[in-house]
């Protein structure tokens, strides 16, 4: 029986794993691994025996992934990582996504430049998805804050979502053999068409399984107070879609900024969704005071979470992919942030407490139930 909580936490100098049973006392802290290399990204796949997987971005030695199969105990590079065909004319700078495919042993990863590759077998060996890394967009796509990253991969039956900043949201509903640009009210702030076809700066998308069709987005938002070029664009941040990515509407209303990069679905209820506000210029939290907030309607109202969080003087960010949530009845919600502290919302994020927080800055944070 299931009763383990396993935390993968990676971060700008190597990957931790914390480890604590079901009353979430007490966790255990291993690490780093692949010591002073950035971590932006990381799984543990739960089908069958649970395996932990985590990119490794070493800009002189090149991207590798590793993966473990004693729960974090120790790691070991796969056989292989994505590589772009030497005629090709790109060069792998980030892995940024690392997901489940459909079959037990298939793999998706997302890189830098925006890419998608398949693993067959584990990890050992990579092919690149032409699909969307071929598409006749790819070579119009321009580079976030972040880098040009596809950083979101999202498998719902046959169809196929993906994330790209800054690229927008494409769709495939043909199990990733084609996909279309999607982006039907997800809006830009910094191009001259407020609605393009694509070029959006998608952050982070998400969905659950009890909501088929039900998509929500945390898009580059905080144009509301922009009076530079291009002028004012409000309400383009956090958005939700109905019909499977094709439209989408804004949701942001009650929350203080609808900047943020993070986004997550709670696993057992599709109309309970979290977020984290950022103040748009400084990317921190909006006066100092950090808080996530919580939807249990869909997006039509917000509750701020603040218990145990510092009350003021708090400037860290927490990036998109640094939020997680667990799958125990009473799920807990977790975040790190760029200042190195690990953050637990028990209760669906009612009360707050530290669990580490001293670690490097925090690129990612994934939680599963073993």
């Amino acid at each position: 029986m299931s009763d383990r909580i396993v935390l993968c936490i990676g971060t700008k100098k190597g990957l931790f794993v914390a480890e604590a049973s079901k009353t979430r006392r007490g966790f255990t802290l291993r690490g780093p691994f692949n010591k002073g290399v950035g971590v932006y990204s990381a799984l543990i796949d739960t089908r069958g025996t649970p395996r932990l997987y985590a990119s490794s971005c070493n800009p002189f030695f090149g991207m590798k992934v590793l993966h473990s199969t004693d729960l974090g105990k120790t790691f070991k590079e796969t056989k292989s990582a994505p590589a772009f065909p030497k005629d090709d004319g790109r060069a792998l700078a980030n892995i940024w996504s690392l997901e489940p495919g459909k079959d037990r042993k298939e793999l998706l990863c997302g890189v830098e430049p925006a890419s998608l590759f398949k693993s067959r077998d584990g990890g050992d060996s990579w092919e690149l998805v032409p699909g969307i890394s071929n598409h006749e967009h790819a070579r119009k796509w321009q580079p976030g804050n972040g880098g040009l990253c596809m950083h979101t991969i999202l498998r719902d039956g046959n169809r196929v979502h993906l994330g790209i900043s800054t690229g927008g949201h494409y769709l495939s509903e043909d199990g990733g053999e084609t996909f279309a640009a999607a982006n039907k009210g997800v809006g830009a702030g910094f191009t001259p068409d407020p609605f393009p076809e694509f070029g959006q700066c998608v952050h982070k998308i998400a969905g659950h399984k009890d909501a088929p069709g039900r998509l929500y987005m945390q898009n580059h938002g905080g144009w509301a107070e922009w009076d530079g070029p291009g002028g004012r664009r409000p309400d383009i941040g956090v958005l939700r879609s109905d019909d499977h990515g094709h439209t989408w509407r804004s949701i942001a209303k009650g929350l203080p900024s609808d900047f943020g990069f993070p986004l997550v679905v709670h696993p057992h209820n599709p109309d309970t969704l979290y977020v984290v506000p950022l103040d748009p210029m400084t990317r921190t939290c909006p006066g100092g005071v950090p808080a996530v907030w919580r939807s249990e309607s869909g997006g039509n109202s917000w509750k701020k979470l603040t218990r145990g969080l510092p009350k003021k003087d708090s400037y860290f960010t927490v990036l998109r992919d640094a939020m997680d949530i667990d799958t125990f009845s009473s799920s807990a919600l977790y975040f790190g942030t760029t200042t190195g502290q690990l953050w637990m919302g028990r209760d669906g994020g009612e009360k707050w407490e530290c669990l580490f927080d001293a670690l490097p800055p925090i690129h990612c944070v994934k939680a599963a139930v073993v």
